[in-house]
């Protein structure tokens, strides 16, 4: 049996750390070549959590006391104290990689990801990438070389970013999200000037309003309504700017009936009114008299 692994500050022990948001506490690779089989049992199984890759072969896996062979190409998650029980045997030719950690975003994380959701199984193919991603963290915790650590967690988090592109399910769901936001901002676009609901587009397009407004931000790095705002005073700059529309023209052409509001508003977003916005130096040629746009 071939094995490799590397383990935090060289401690087998199994550990909980809330301090920071992503921790790795141990990596390795088992890869069966003349052993029979190799059995693990852990029935109250461990404080942190672990990953397991099948790249070959295949292991048997008891999960919800029923059997279960999963072959190569598919991940495993257990949680913290979660029972594991599961073999894998040398005629199978068996190679699996491994990766214990911990931290007080795990949750958050695997979310943000779409991992993990609806099972604690998931194919995810057989890439190189993966290889190579788990080697760097095993050699990482061996070599221990300057600021390990935190480079640790970025390589188990872009590990999560690559499964996350590779999982079916997931690209299913990034693909649907992509489309769905750009649509809104689409929509938003074309539909600025006008009064929008953002519950009653949210309740159009079928979703909850709570969970437009989160994607719409995750997407965009804007709230639907800081959206719709930077369009209307965006375009009442180039107003200001490029016409002789009063302030009152300005705010109505942009979706604000009260002038008074709308200058508000301006100032809070460009740190001076309206007014004074116009007024600064601008040559004449960029002045289209009294045409409407």
């Amino acid at each position: 049996m071939y094995i490799n692994s590397g383990y935090l500050h060289n401690s087998l022990l199994d550990f909980k750390d809330k301090t920071r948001p992503l921790v790795v506490g141990s990596c390795g690779t088992y890869r069966l070549i003349k052993q029979p089989r190799l059995p693990t049992y852990r029935p109250k199984g461990r404080i942190d959590y672990q990953l397991l890759y099948i790249a070959s072969g295949k292991g048997h896996f008891f999960l919800d006391n029923k059997e279960e062979i999963i072959d190569a190409g598919h991940m495993i998650l257990y949680r913290p104290r979660e029972m594991q029980k599961y073999i894998y045997y040398g005629t199978d030719q068996t190679e699996v990689y491994w990766v214990h950690f911990t931290g007080n975003r795990v949750k958050n994380i695997l979310k943000e990801y779409h991992l993990f959701e609806s099972a604690s199984v998931i194919q995810v193919g057989n890439s190189p990438e993966y290889h190579q991603m788990f080697r760097k963290m095993i050699q990482e915790l061996q070599l221990t070389k300057p600021h390990y650590e935190e480079y640790l967690s970025l390589l188990l988090n872009e590990l999560f970013l690559l499964i996350s592109r590779h999982h079916p399910e997931s690209s299913r769901q990034n693909r649907y999200l992509q489309k769905e936001m750009e649509l809104a901002a689409q929509f938003f676009n074309e539909h600025f000037t006008e009064e929008i609901s953002i519950e009653d587009y949210s309740a159009s397009r079928h979703m909850s309003t709570c969970w437009f407004i989160r994607n719409f931000k995750r997407y965009h790095n804007l709230t639907p309504m800081q959206y719709i705002l930077n369009l209307r005073i965006t375009n009442a700059k180039t107003l200001l700017r490029t016409t002789t529309y009063s302030v009152s023209e300005v705010a109505s052409i942009v979706g604000y009936d009260n002038p008074l509001y709308f200058s508000r508003l301006f100032k809070k977003q460009v740190g001076i009114p309206p007014s004074d916005f116009r007024n600064q130096a601008v040559p004449p040629d960029d002045f289209i008299h009294n045409k409407k746009p």
